[in-house]
């Protein structure tokens, strides 16, 4: 639990810290989105956020890097690191800082920064984001809020206990694209620049055409496939393998294959397909019998990993430095 540096009020319920989620990497333009942490959870953002801003020309290379930032992207926040993010409906004891509320259309962007001030001391405390193209989160300003007593945090499950109660599937699946995007940066710099040989079945249906786009075709071709609890370890050089969702650490290969960090969600989705009914390929129904049960539903196009979180990802890994992938990331990938 946090509460307020300055008069020591309860603000949030939130309890069990979690890893920071990978779908912070990107967001889809002019669409309301969820919330980014389930209740009762938060965790915390490394890389500083908010205002003010300065534009690459100003930070310099040197200077950037030394932020964990290796190529163009955007503008660098000056605001506080080790922000705490939380669902907007864990907060409590806070009101909206009216004259800080500005947004894009439909919400609060943090624009103006700290937008949430506490009820009792009116301390601005944190930032609270909704608006369209924004993940619904509240970010607490480290300086101004304090760890409270409350009750015991989720204890750390095993893999097999992930696996056997379901708790790598979780509500945000229909943003897959956002993990995907991050996971090819990881796989496309794991590379090195050779061509990448995705394994058929799940893993070349997400990665294959995007890989195909981007990577040189030849000979020494390198294997991509999936590794991790539950499935052991094919012969691979490189392995998708998933993170822990709440200590954020990578499972890690016995075998030599180096290892490509996967969310969880989306690894357990390539690993363990949903069920699919499976029709029978002669004969069909009796005659003057009508088919009630609608189709299958199949996409009305080919499945993009997001363009963003990897150009996200990419600007962030030392490699990018190196000419052949600072040529693909200029290119805008």
């Amino acid at each position: 639990m946090f509460g307020c540096a300055g008069c020591g009020a309860v603000l949030t319920a939130a309890v069990s810290e979690v890893a920071l989620p990978i779908h912070l990497a990107a967001t889809h333009w002019e669409e309301l989105h969820p919330p980014l942490l389930a209740a009762g959870t938060y965790a915390v953002d490394p890389a500083p956020y908010g205002p003010p801003w300065r534009q690459w020309d100003e930070v310099g290379v040197s200077e950037a890097a030394e932020r964990g930032l290796f190529a163009p992207s955007g503008a660098l926040s000056e605001g506080p690191s080790n922000t705490v993010l939380l669902a907007p409906g864990d907060m409590r004891g806070t009101r909206l800082i009216v004259e800080r509320a500005g947004g894009y259309c439909r919400g609060i962007d943090g624009r103006d920064g700290p937008n949430l001030a506490c009820v009792v001391c009116d301390l601005p405390v944190g930032t609270r984001m909704d608006d369209c193209g924004c993940w619904q989160v509240v970010r607490l300003v480290p300086q101004t809020v304090v760890r409270l007593p409350g009750p015991p945090e989720q204890p750390v499950l095993y893999w097999a206990e992930l696996l056997a109660t379901g708790a790598l599937w979780h509500r945000l699946s229909e943003y897959r694209d956002i993990p995907a995007g991050v996971a090819l940066a990881q796989v496309v710099a794991a590379g090195g620049g050779a061509p990448i040989d995705a394994a058929p079945g799940p893993v070349a249906e997400l990665f294959g055409r995007a890989l195909d786009a981007l990577l040189p075709a030849g000979e020494g071709a390198k294997r991509l496939d999936l590794a991790g609890p539950g499935i052991g370890e094919p012969a691979a050089d490189l392995v998708l393998v998933p993170v822990h969702p709440q200590t954020g650490d990578t499972w890690q290969p016995t075998t030599g294959a180096v290892p490509v960090p996967v969310d969880a969600a989306l690894w357990a989705e390539l690993a363990f397909p949903p069920h699919r009914t499976r029709l029978p390929v002669v004969g069909g129904l009796p005659a003057g019998v009508e088919r009630d049960d609608p189709l299958p539903p199949h996409p009305s196009y080919a499945f993009q990993p997001s363009r963003g979180a990897f150009r996200h990802t990419l600007a962030r890994l030392p490699v990018v430095r190196e000419p052949w992938l600072r040529a693909l990331y200029d290119r805008g990938c």
